[in-house]
């Protein structure tokens, strides 16, 4: 590879496709702006051609930077690889491993499952990023992380590939002096002429909620919004809307609700990339997550 066309160039072009922002790459990798805007200048000389244009304030690919980035992820993907391949020829557990996971499963899920890893292997440097999980299917899939932990998508991707781990099931929840709270069943119905407290409803979980009330054609009052589902149950504690929280987080503050004919649960696990060999470290993680899992359950 010419000295132009290195990898810390690729790295650079990356991060400002993914970011959209030369100086979000910047803050990503560690650089500063014309650090980054000189890697880009000796990429564009080496292949004569112009990756980005300037639009305003945005920061959008060419033609040919369109062209570039599949080969660049590809690129890194494979160079991690390799080091990884080199680095586990001496068979030992170690080196740092980089892993992304919801608040939620960092909060309530792993830690006695990171306390005995971590224990287990001394040597190994975790690197957590807490991200929204359709965040971390992302790093994943762009090759920041080697492993996310998180509520699964509801279908795999070519490049990913999901495994289940706990069902959590979902339950609607309104605080003890709500309006629906002194009913022992309720409908989306009455749900639907009330304010809500929800998660994104481009997020995984939000996604569920929104389909039982587009399939039974009704509109829903989302009054805020929040992917922090800790935050999520204080505003319906304090009486700001109804809301859907996973069933281990109902405290006295709120009661759940039971709704004719609705079900909800999602179901968190781990997922990693198809075309990157896990680390050791990452298999020894994994079998740990596996260890700790519902056993044998269906995504």
């Amino acid at each position: 590879m010419s000295a132009d066309l290195d990898l810390h160039n690729l790295r650079a072009f990356r991060a400002i496709a993914e970011t959209g922002s030369f100086s979000a790459a910047a803050m990503r990798l560690h650089l500063s702006q014309p650090a980054i805007s000189k890697r880009i200048a000796l990429l564009e000389a080496h292949l004569g051609v112009t990756l980005f244009d300037r639009v305003g304030r945005r920061v959008l690919l060419t033609e040919a930077g369109s062209a570039l980035l599949p080969h660049a992820t590809a690129i890194e993907l494979s160079f991690a690889a390799a080091e990884q391949a080199v680095r586990d020829l001496d068979g030992e557990v170690s080196g740092r491993l980089h892993l992304g996971t919801s608040h939620h499963i960092g909060l309530h899920r792993l830690p006695p499952i990171l306390s005995a890893f971590t224990r287990a292997y001394p040597d190994v440097r975790l690197d957590i990023q807490f991200l929204d999980s359709e965040q971390a299917y992302a790093a994943l899939a762009a090759g920041d992380i080697e492993l996310a932990i998180a509520t699964l998508a509801p279908q795999d991707s070519r490049q990913l590939a999901s495994h289940a781990l706990w069902q959590d099931p979902l339950d609607f929840m309104v605080a003890a002096d709500h309006p629906l709270a002194s009913s022992s069943e309720t409908t989306l119905m009455a749900l639907s002429n009330h304010a809500a407290v929800l998660p994104g409803l481009e997020t995984f979980t939000g996604q569920r909620v929104s389909r039982c009330f587009d399939a039974a054609e009704l509109q829903l009052q989302v009054a805020m919004s929040t992917n922090y589902l800790e935050t999520l149950r204080m505003m319906a504690a304090v009486g700001l809307g109804w809301t859907v929280l996973p069933r281990r987080m109902q405290d006295r503050s709120l009661r759940c609700l039971a709704v004719k004919g609705v079900q909800l649960e999602r179901t968190l696990g781990y997922a990693i990339h198809r075309q990157r060999s896990p680390s050791r470290a990452a298999s020894a993680l994994i079998e740990a997550l596996r260890r700790a899992g519902d056993g044998a359950i269906r995504h």
